[in-house]
């Protein structure tokens, strides 16, 4: 199966809700490409020295991230 270039204007953000910690952020997101399916995302961005932020990948999660993930990824399934 094929498949072709990734087009922006295509992709539905139907929820979303960002978690600030000191250093970073995680957010939760409902999205539906071309219409399709929903999927949920969960995304990193780290802060930098210089106070920029820059996307990672989320990889391990602290407990005390987890636990204020955790609910904002239950209520995001509210939009599934």
């Amino acid at each position: 199966m094929a498949f072709g270039k990734f087009d922006k204007s295509l992709d539905k953000e139907i929820f979303s809700e960002t978690i600030q910690f000191e250093t970073s952020s995680i957010t939760v997101g409902i999205f539906s490409y071309n219409d399709g399916e929903k999927k949920m995302q969960v995304s990193r961005e780290n802060m930098s020295q210089d106070g920029e932020w820059s996307f990672a990948k989320l990889g391990r999660m602290f407990k005390y991230e987890a636990e204020k993930v955790i609910p904002v990824m239950e209520k995001a399934l509210e939009h599934m």
